[in-house]
Formats: C-alpha cells, sequence, structure tokens
C-alpha cells in the first residue's frame, strides 16, 4: 500500500507540475473503443469527452439491434441508474432554493405517516414500514448516500416486502428504493414532478432527446439491449417516471449533462462541493450483494466513499466522482474529475461491454483511481490494467 500511496503522489505532483494528462485523439479513442468491443463481443457502445467543462469528442460505435442498424449519437438508450445522479442534480437545485434540507427527515415533510397514504404502485408499498419506526429518520442525505437500510428494491427481499436492515445513516448499502422514497417526498410533500423538474434541466443544457418516461418520438431510433449471452433484449418503454432509473438518453445529451455536473453549472458552489464530498465511508469489499459484511476497520479502504448520488474517489489525478448504471442488457457509466473539469462518459446497449470500462477509462483520462474493484469485482477491475 506505501508504494502505492508513493506513486500516486508523485503522478499527482507531476499533474500540478506539468498540467493534467493529455486527452487523446478522436483516433486513438476509436481504436481503443475497437479495442474493447473485440475483446468484450460488445454490440454497441458509446463515448464522450469532457474537458475543461466542455464537451470535446462524443462518438458511437456498432449497432443498436439486432437488425444491425447503426448505433448513432442520436440514438436513444437506457440510462438506467445514471438517473440516480440526475435526481441529486435536482434536489441540490431544491436546496439551493430552500425547498429542501438535506439533513431534515423525509416523515417531517410529509402531511401523514408514509404508511397512511394510499397505495400508488409506481412508488411501491411502503405499508410494512408501520412497525418500523426508523423510517422517520430517513434524511435525504441519506438516500443520496444510500445508508437508507433498504434494499435494492423490496421484490428482491424473500418476502417481497420492504425492510430496513440497519440503523439509518450508519452504513452504505445501495438501494433503488431509498431513491424512490426521495422522490416520493420530492412528489407528495413538495408538489413538485421529479420528471418536470428534470426536463426543464434537460432543456435549458440542450439535451433534446433525454426523458425519464418513454417518448413515441424516440421509437425511431432507439437502441435494444444485449444480454450476457449476446441475445437482444427490446428497449423497455417506461411509463413512469423513475428517479432510480427510468432515463432515456442519447450519448450526445447525456455528454452534456455530465459536463455540466463536472463544472458545476446548475448548482451553487457549496452544493457542487457537496455532491463531491466524501459523506458517509464504504465499509464493504464489493458493492453487491448489497448487504455483504463490512470489513474489519483495518481494511476498509480510505481513498473512496459515498458521496450525493455519485461515489467519490480521491486517486493519482486528485479527486473525483462516479456513476454507473446496469441491468441485463446496460453498461454505463460516468467518471468525473475535478482537475481541468474533465469526465468521460460511456454508454452500451450491450451488457458486456463493462468488463472492458476500466482500460477504456484508462485510456481516455490516464489513471484515475475508480474502485473497479469495488464497483465490479475484481476480475473486471484487473482487466484495466
Amino acid at each position: 500500500m506505501r508504494s502505492k500511496s508513493i506513486a500516486a503522489f508523485f503522478c499527482l505532483a507531476v499533474v500540478h507540475l506539468f498540467g493534467e494528462t493529455p486527452l487523446p485523439s478522436s483516433a486513438q479513442i476509436d481504436l481503443s473503443v475497437a479495442r474493447a468491443m473485440e475483446k468484450t463481443h460488445a454490440r454497441g457502445l458509446a463515448i464522450a469527452v469532457v474537458s475543461h467543462g466542455e464537451v470535446r469528442s462524443v462518438s458511437a460505435h456498432g449497432v443498436r439491434n439486432e437488425k444491425g442498424e447503426p448505433l448513432l449519437t442520436d440514438t436513444v438508450m437506457y440510462g438506467a441508474s445514471l438517473t440516480k445522479a440526475v435526481l441529486a442534480y435536482v434536489s441540490l437545485q431544491l436546496v439551493d432554493q430552500a425547498k429542501l434540507q438535506l439533513d431534515t427527515p423525509i416523515a417531517k415533510y410529509l402531511s401523514k405517516p408514509i404508511y397512511d397514504y394510499e397505495y400508488d404502485r409506481k412508488y411501491g408499498d411502503w405499508r410494512p414500514l408501520r412497525d418500523d419506526p426508523r423510517w422517520e429518520t430517513i434524511t435525504p442525505r441519506m438516500v443520496l448516500t444510500h445508508s437508507t437500510g433498504f434494499a435494492n428494491f423490496p421484490w428482491l427481499e424473500p418476502d417481497k416486502k420492504l425492510h430496513i436492515h440497519f440503523t439509518p445513516g450508519t452504513r452504505y448499502a445501495y438501494s433503488g428504493q431509498g431513491i424512490i422514497l426521495l422522490q416520493y417526498a420530492i412528489e407528495k410533500s413538495l408538489g413538485l414532478d421529479v420528471g418536470d423538474l428534470s426536463r426543464r434541466q434537460f432543456q435549458r443544457l440542450g439535451m433534446t432527446r433525454t426523458s425519464l418516461i418513454w417518448r413515441p418520438d424516440f421509437a425511431l431510433n432507439s437502441a435494444d439491449g444485449f444480454d450476457a449471452e449476446g441475445k437482444a433484449i427490446p428497449h423497455d418503454q417506461r411509463s413512469r417516471v423513475s428517479a432510480a432509473g427510468s432515463m432515456d438518453t442519447t450519448i450526445a445529451d447525456f455528454a452534456k449533462f455530465a459536463a455540466a455536473l463536472v463544472r458545476g453549472d446548475g448548482l451553487s458552489p457549496a452544493s457542487r462541493a457537496e455532491l463531491a464530498r466524501a459523506q458517509l465511508a464504504i465499509t464493504t469489499a464489493h458493492q453487491f450483494p448489497t448487504f455483504l459484511p463490512e470489513l474489519p476497520p483495518k481494511q476498509r479502504r480510505k481513498d473512496f466513499a459515498a458521496g450525493l448520488g455519485v461515489v467519490v474517489f480521491d486517486g493519482p489525478q486528485g479527486h473525483g466522482f462516479y456513476k454507473g448504471g446496469h441491468d441485463d442488457g446496460t453498461a454505463n457509466t460516468m467518471v468525473c474529475l475535478d482537475e481541468g473539469e474533465r469526465a468521460v462518459l460511456i454508454l452500451s446497449n450491450d451488457v458486456r461491454a463493462e468488463a472492458a470500462f476500466p482500460a477504456l477509462v484508462k485510456a481516455v483520462l490516464g489513471e484515475t483511481g475508480v474502485p473497479y474493484d469495488w464497483e465490479y469485482g475484481d476480475a473486471v477491475a484487473k482487466s484495466g490494467n
């Protein structure tokens, strides 16, 4: 560990003395993508690069469906859990507007206990919380740091019901249902629609083909997915807004969001800093399964932690943050570095591409320090070397 720390310090010193790592040319990026797709057999992959807070390059490679129609930079792709970063962004805007406070319990925003609201399948069933008063302590900060104590989703529980597995706020455990809780609070208590809040920001940033709900005009140029066996999965036309992962977007569009996020466009300086601040230690060897046992204190890493809607890290080029998105036919990642306001965004409609993400991000940004071994597992992390 000591030799790695010395190496990281040396790399960071070089960055400060001679400037940030130069970005590769478009031809070099194309070659790296071709190698990644050949290695993983991925059918489609799109990539964008941001530098100094501006989109520098956007490209799409491969096909968008089993027919072999080309994947284009304006092809609508599934954003998956990148949607959670959008919720963090609009939530912090509400904080800036004094409409939301990160440390006020969500229960205090609601006019009655959450389990007394009429059941709505859009949000899931909150009634099991009637017997666990710990839900009353959950705050927006706990939601955005994935420390609510919920499983990823209730349907993953043996009895298919919502449970709190630990005292909220005490440890990290990834939860889409937690994200939905914050959406619920915003919509039920503040009378705001997360889909509308997001759409206004997409419009402001010129993201014309991005939405948290399916739009009919997407149908002519949308990407199907490919699973681990290379089988095509039709694009899911999601009819309800879910802040946990209903977003459709394009590489050209979401590159604009990544650029805005890395430069803090739309957020106060305090909120931009809070998003990327180490909020909560991450104490497990891997992100999934959700409730892995915590490592002994001496084995816990200190170079990454939960931010707000993202994971933050410190590496050879300084501080950064990232967010992934994944399902059976989708693999996405967004890696942002404070130094030079740089980012790389990868959207793939083939889950097999994920194995190449460490190497591809490294080819574009250099060594970053993203904890891929925690995110994807040791085998994928080693593929980036």
